[in-house]
């Protein structure tokens, strides 16, 4: 939550993995910091025509971070999210909901 009460949105890069959002944050982003008051989370992907927003549950993965989530963010982003020091904590978002039109 913005300081005016307004969401936080922001676009990320992420990976989808065994049923599961992964997202990279800097551990003292807002980001995070919201995370650690509400771990609610809504992601909203779209094509243009058939938009898809998924309601979840957030939590850190602690380190060592799952080789095959690390892989997927190389393979997806060409990013090493391991050597990264901005982006040194780890969610995991489980869907709880989904709305698609």
């Amino acid at each position: 939550m913005r300081p005016t009460g307004l969401p936080h949105l922001v676009p990320v890069w992420f990976v989808w993995l065994d049923g599961f959002f992964y997202v990279c944050t800097a551990p003292k982003s807002v980001k995070a910091r919201n995370l650690d008051v509400n771990p609610g989370v809504v992601v909203a992907l779209e094509d243009g025509v058939h938009p898809l927003i998924c309601e979840g549950e957030a939590t850190t993965v602690p380190r060592p971070w799952p080789e095959d989530v690390v892989s997927t963010f190389r393979s997806k982003y060409d990013w090493s999210i391991e050597d990264d020091a901005q982006y040194a904590r780890l969610v995991q978002v489980h869907p709880t909901r989904w709305h698609a039109w």
